[in-house]
């Protein structure tokens, strides 16, 4: 038992020192085919979504909590 816990340690470790020098978008690449979505909705929204990203390096969501942010605040000086 105490080996099999040793091994996944030993794994992961090895994992995140080889996956530490991807890019964001080789990392985003590969979660992408892991979690493969049958809905065009979602795939459009994903392909959008990326484009974004390599844009301007900030995803559509983060785009929409900033603006949402600033339209509140200049709210709040009226």
């Amino acid at each position: 038992m105490m080996k099999k816990t040793l091994k996944k340690l030993v794994m992961g470790l090895v994992l995140l020192t080889v996956l530490n020098g991807c890019s964001e978008f080789a990392l985003l690449a590969s979660s992408s085919s892991i979690a493969i979505s049958h809905n065009t909705y979602v795939k459009a929204y994903n392909g959008i979504d990326v484009l974004t990203i390599m844009a301007t390096e900030k995803d559509i969501k983060k785009h929409i909590y900033t603006k949402t942010k600033e339209l509140i605040h200049d709210q709040r000086r009226q």
